[in-house]
């Protein structure tokens, strides 16, 4: 799945790639034009000083290699593996100032995905005992979308849309603003219908009677149970009886997350994974 992701966004990731080089790098970096000697060739390691899931080492190597293909580097672990703390992740060998132009690059990427995957990993581990998956959302650092998504996959979650462009997701604004659900969803079959897609349709119901009239539209892929408490959804799930797939979502923690996942909801989606997560301390030093 991980390699999924990138063989699909590639064009993106390395759009990412480009403008995060040219933030960082700009024309010139006279930090290292100043110093002659930093010409001579060197081994460094990056590790990591606290116990994480490690994610970004894919983007890693293709950070160098849109960089600088005289860099060799070795990985030391997998992507997506548990590593304990003052673990050497990969080396890195080379011209000291090509990798000292993109050292900063490279660990602001995988400290934070890998803090990104280590949080997924341990809400999962949490309902390991259920059939729930976890999702996450479109609350992400905006230009850093893509390695924080691709962050969800490697911790074992599931990508929600990726965007506004590859779902059709019917909110309560929409609803508002429509006066009812069922006209929502009648304007959202023709649009469907006159521009021929094939793109999944989930709705948010914040109460039974938006449920029931979801039912009413078979062919919604995903019914979101919008704030829901777990006598709420029980009740959400007995109407909808396995007819369309669900998806909880709204003040999710790791303090409820079990209960939740333990009504038999197909789906969990937390913004947190990518908004309120901590990133994982990590260090480059000369070996």
């Amino acid at each position: 799945m991980n390699s999924d992701f990138y063989k699909k966004y590639n064009l993106e990731i390395h759009k990412f790639i480009d403008n995060a080089i040219n933030e960082d790098l700009g024309e010139v970096d006279h930090s290292n034009m100043t110093l002659s000697q930093l010409n001579s060739k060197v081994t460094f390691g990056i590790y990591s000083k606290e116990p994480c899931v490690i994610a970004g080492l894919q983007l890693t190597e293709k950070i160098i290699e849109r960089q600088n293909n005289f860099i060799k580097f070795k990985f030391l672990v997998k992507e997506g593996s548990i590593i304990g703390a003052n673990k050497k992740i990969l080396t890195l060998e080379g011209n000291i100032s090509n990798i000292l132009s993109i050292e900063r690059l490279i660990i602001n990427c995988m400290q934070r995905m890998s803090g990104i995957a280590t949080l997924t990993r341990y809400l999962l581990k949490k309902i390991s005992h259920t059939q729930c998956k976890i999702m996450d959302t479109r609350k992400t650092t905006p230009n850093f979308r893509y390695p924080e998504k691709w962050a969800v996959l490697i911790g074992g979650g599931y990508n929600h849309r990726m965007g506004l462009f590859d779902s059709i997701m019917i909110k309560d604004t929409h609803i508002d603003a429509c006066g009812s659900i069922s006209k929502v969803l009648e304007k959202t079959k023709k649009y469907i219908i006159s521009k021929d897609l094939k793109i999944p349709v989930i709705v948010e119901a914040r109460n039974i009677n938006e449920i029931k009239n979801c039912l009413k539209f078979d062919w919604i892929d995903r019914i979101l149970l919008d704030n829901m408490n777990v006598r709420q959804i029980k009740h959400a799930l007995k109407l909808i009886n396995n007819k369309i797939k669900t998806e909880a979502s709204g003040n999710i923690t790791s303090k409820n997350i079990v209960k939740i996942a333990e009504t038999g909801v197909d789906y969990i989606s937390i913004g947190a994974l990518t908004h309120s997560y901590k990133s994982v301390d990590f260090s480059m030093k000369v070996i």
